[in-house]
């Protein structure tokens, strides 16, 4: 479980990455009215680029780079997804609905098993509650706020999972446990962030 100082750290994590999809979703409405071409993933990384050390967002730089790259990954993958006609044109992220942050890179994460407690990258290590045996570190990380929900193993994006194996929340004595049918992740936790 997450200190309190943990816990904030995550929902300004979380909320950075909100604001970059936003503001990348928002840069890629503004090019589309203008008549120019739309940003492919490595000019939106130039922009994030700018935006971190900008004098308006220098908040930005407090927050992991890699959770924020995955943003503009989602929204690259939101538009793939427009345009082949499988989902609606990307909307703008709510506070609160939803949001997270995931690490793409398991050499950042540190698992120990025997302690109960995980490491993410400036967070420092953070204590869980494991729901089942973790077979292995994951690929990829994913943080979710609101469920205080820590998975790991193979995250599919959405738009990608076919529905009978997208993971599945059950209420048990008062907390969420997190179970996925193809047995990929692993934490769950009671409380809140």
């Amino acid at each position: 479980m997450p200190t309190g100082q943990q816990a904030h750290n995550m929902r300004r994590f979380a909320g950075s990455c909100r604001f970059v999809f936003n503001k990348a979703l928002a840069l890629q409405k503004e090019r589309y009215e203008s008549g120019e071409k739309k940003l492919g993933y490595a000019g939106l990384c130039k922009q994030l680029t700018e935006w971190r050390n900008g004098a308006d967002t220098p908040w930005l730089k407090d927050s992991p780079i890699h959770p924020a790259q995955q943003a503009l990954k989602d929204l690259e993958l939101a538009y793939s997804n427009f345009f082949a006609k499988r989902a609606d044109f990307p909307r703008f992220k709510k506070k609160g609905n939803g949001d997270s942050f995931r690490y793409p890179d398991p050499k950042q994460i540190k698992l120990e098993r025997e302690n109960g407690r995980i490491f993410l990258p400036k967070l420092g290590w953070i204590r869980y509650r494991n729901s089942r045996l973790a077979r292995r570190t994951s690929q990829r990380d994913r943080i979710e706020q609101g469920r205080q929900v820590v998975r790991l193993g193979p995250h599919a994006p959405r738009g990608r999972t076919a529905p009978a194996a997208r993971p599945e929340y059950r209420h048990r004595r008062g907390h969420r446990t997190f179970r996925d049918p193809e047995r990929r992740y692993v934490l769950s936790a009671a409380q809140q962030f």
